[in-house]
């Protein structure tokens, strides 16, 4: 089963990425006009991939009780003059799918029956599936999807993110409609994502998985050839799970309530990225320890210098050099010579101090008042 899945970023990205796998995008929906979120749930407007083919779908004609759409009456053609170009495009639909006979606008709980469809229920003929089979083949696009692991009896429930090891795009295979309610001229496009029995990586989660097809390979345009428009085993096969390599792991529990939505959901509840982990919690408390005892020692030095009647004054007209090194090992900053340090406020006192007390000496490594008044005797 697929309830729940992750599709955090732009459409333009989108369409960027799938024609780096050579799947080309005709047309594609503005950025503003797609939901993005790392918390996608059923009936949320998704990025569907699909032919360029009109509302009744792919084939020579239209099913019993659709009418032709608009382009085709107007003459207007919706594919390329050349027959033997597809083109693709990028579409905004509804998930859950609502077929093209539905009169009135279905109730949520309807919807989350159609939200996904069985590659088994496929394999036999007729059923509410027969058309969009055969003419409204289409790719569902995500970054990964979630499955909730069931603990105690079913009692807790962990959910878990799932995506592709190489960070690719995952490529669901899907059906989509076209349907107009009565009384009304708006279209509606909606879809649904097939699923398929677990692979190995996955079965110790939940014993279904969406079927998930390789980015710009020879299985997904077969899936969308239009020309295609006849259910086969060809396009049965197509239905199997996944081989390729997979990460999955526990997230935030946020997760489970549809409104919530952050980047977080898609991070390990164990990695060092994620501040709910635990272990970042006392690494953290550590470090504000050390900063505290830190400003402690600070205060200690400078008590201790208030208690000799030193005090050090920073001159604001004090010009300081810098040490460049090309490389360190840790980037640490290079301790500055001990010989380059002539601070300018110290000195002054200290001249004041040998002024008053011209008997006293104060090593200072320049010449002290006393040396200096010696020096002058005859």
């Amino acid at each position: 089963m697929c309830g729940r899945y992750a599709l955090g970023i732009r459409a333009s990205f989108v369409r960027y990425q799938l024609q780096q796998h050579d799947m080309p995008v005709e047309n594609a929906p503005d950025d503003d006009d797609v939901r993005q979120t790392y918390n996608f749930a059923p009936g949320n407007h998704g990025l569907v991939y699909r032919a360029d083919v009109p509302d009744y779908g792919a084939g020579g004609r239209p099913h019993d009780g659709d009418e032709a759409p608009e382009d085709l009456r107007n003459g207007k053609q919706t594919q390329s003059d050349d027959p033997t170009e597809t083109r693709y495009k990028l579409q905004s639909m509804k998930w859950g799918l609502v077929p093209f006979w539905t009169k009135r606008n279905p109730d949520y709980g309807s919807v989350l029956k159609t939200i996904n469809a069985r590659d088994d229920s496929l394999a036999s003929k007729g059923g509410m599936w027969n058309t969009m089979k055969q003419r409204k083949r289409c790719i569902v696009v995500a970054q990964g999807f979630y499955e909730w692991l069931k603990k105690n009896g079913g009692k807790e429930k962990i959910p878990h993110y799932v995506k592709r090891k190489d960070e690719q795009l995952m490529c669901f295979a899907g059906l989509w409609d076209c349907v107009r309610y009565e009384g009304s001229d708006e279209k509606h496009y909606t879809y649904t994502i097939i699923t398929t029995d677990s692979n190995k990586r996955l079965s110790f989660l939940h014993d279904r998985m969406p079927v998930i097809l390789e980015n710009g390979s020879d299985q997904i345009r077969t899936w969308l050839d239009p020309g295609r428009a006849e259910w086969s085993k060809e396009l049965q096969s197509l239905l199997k799970p996944f081989q390729g390599e997979l990460d999955c792991y526990p997230v935030s529990k946020d997760v489970g309530k549809v409104g919530n939505n952050s980047p977080a959901f898609i991070v390990p509840v164990a990695s060092t990225e994620n501040k709910h982990n635990i272990a970042n919690f006392f690494s953290n408390a550590k470090k504000s320890a050390k900063g505290v005892e830190e400003k402690k020692e600070v205060k200690k030095e400078e008590s201790a210098f208030k208690e000799k009647g030193l005090n050090v004054n920073h001159d604001t007209e004090e010009k300081r050099t810098t040490t460049e090194q090309n490389s360190t090992e840790d980037n640490a900053p290079v301790p500055v010579p001990r010989t380059e340090f002539k601070t300018k406020g110290l000195k002054r006192e200290r001249e004041a101090e040998n002024a008053v007390h011209p008997t006293k000496s104060i090593r200072t490594g320049v010449l002290s008042a006393d040396v200096s008044l010696a020096k002058k005797r005859p």
